[in-house]
């Protein structure tokens, strides 16, 4: 039986993280093939640590049937562009320190050309469908805690960061460098979010605010002005503790201070523990890969069904065999507030997707796009659908089809 009175936390992580500074690397490779041929593969590592900025995978920019000559000449050219695309990005995020600067660090690649093996299991031939690029499970989740459908304590935590890089950015305040986490603890009751227990910001910052050496205290005056108006009304009391920089100095940070790594802040990227994550990273990765766009599509139907009012929360979970185009498996939980049986979504959700098939999933959200370095932070999900087409996976488009199945 679940628990309606508890208290329950989620961290995230700001951009200039070193681990997000390695996913928003990747995503800008994945967008930089996308940008070349929508239907390139990209299986893109990063790894970022003092100075130094390495990338590795596997890459196909051309499109499925040109010979191993012209899919190598293709990739040359792609891979020759990176590099100023990569710099441009970590200088987006705002690094110029001496530990880790956009232009002073040393940029290696060594992406190479894709698994003619795997190549033949997911790409689409005379009478088979493109298949999975993997075999893997994916979750997706909503909850009506917020607006945007999602926990409050991710959401709370992610709204605090992008909060304070834009004052960082803005030059308001310019005291604080890119590398930041954030965490957050609320109080449920009767399964509603009451009362902020706890907040902890540590965020790196210069040496001096102004005339004055930052300390924690200083920099809790600072940052509590703008972190308040980001919660509901009541949340924060004269009880709720907060804990900035609770470890005092905080210069020395980002890919300087402790390596970076694609896909190691998946957690942060999709539900703050309050949801289960399927197997696999979502950055660096093309949207023919499930570990990415399933999980997409599973967010978007969970979506779409507390949108329409048949749940409060709905979790959503799909798997796949490599090279398969048909989903093995399909599950629906509403958690017990669900106003239909979950055996009727379950049958009823897929197809308004086209049979929740990797093409027909890519192709319903439109994903191959360069539409990717925008998710590397903050979430992939949670977030406005833009003009370009990124987070369409974020629409609540079936709202009307799903309450007339209701």
């Amino acid at each position: 039986m679940s628990r309606s009175n508890y208290i329950f936390t989620s961290e995230s992580v700001s951009e200039g993280h070193p681990d997000k500074v390695a996913d928003r690397i990747s995503d800008t490779v994945v967008d930089a093939f996308l940008a070349f041929e929508p239907e390139a593969r990209v299986a893109c590592e990063t790894l970022v640590t003092t100075n130094r900025i390495v990338l590795a995978g596997e890459v196909r920019a051309g499109k499925p049937g040109l010979s191993r000559h012209e899919n190598k000449d293709r990739n040359k050219q792609i891979i020759a562009s990176l590099e100023p695309k990569v710099r441009a990005a970590i200088k987006d995020i705002g690094y110029e320190q001496k530990g880790f600067h956009w232009d002073k660090a040393k940029f290696q690649c060594f992406l190479h050309g894709q698994s003619d093996h795997i190549a033949q299991g997911v790409d689409a031939g005379e009478g088979k469908d493109e298949g999975a690029g993997d075999q893997g499970i994916m979750f997706g989740y909503a909850t009506d805690d917020t607006p945007a459908l999602m926990p409050a304590t991710l959401q709370y935590s992610h709204d605090v960061l992008h909060r304070l890089a834009q004052l960082r950015h803005s030059g308001e305040l310019d005291f604080l460098e890119p590398d930041a986490k954030s965490q957050v603890t609320l109080r449920y009751e009767n399964d509603r979010p009451v009362h902020v227990e706890e907040i902890v910001i540590s965020h790196q910052h210069r040496k001096r605010m102004g005339l004055h050496k930052v300390t924690s205290k200083r920099m809790l005056a600072a940052l509590r002005p703008h972190v308040e108006p980001l919660f509901a009304e009541g949340l924060i009391t004269k009880k709720t503790k907060w804990h900035v920089n609770p470890t005092g100095d905080f210069f020395i940070g980002g890919p300087d201070g402790d390596t970076g790594l694609t896909g190691r802040k998946i957690i942060v990227d999709t539900y703050g523990g309050a949801a289960p994550h399927g197997g696999g990273a979502f950055s660096g990765k093309d949207p023919t890969k499930v570990d990415r766009s399933a999980a997409y599509a599973c967010r978007y139907l969970a979506k779409n069904v507390v949108a329409a009012g048949l749940a409060r929360k709905c979790t959503i979970q799909i798997s796949y065999a490599i090279g398969v185009a048909r989903p093995l498996s399909f599950y629906v939980d509403t958690h017990g507030t669900g106003e239909v049986d979950p055996a009727v979504l379950e049958k009823a959700l897929p197809d308004l997707i086209g049979g929740a098939t990797p093409r027909a999933i890519r192709e319903h959200l439109q994903l191959n796009r360069p539409i990717y370095a925008r998710t590397a932070a903050y979430g992939h999900f949670g977030r406005q659908p833009d003009n370009e087409g990124g987070f369409s996976w974020e629409q609540t488009n079936l709202v009307d089809e799903l309450r007339r199945l209701a």
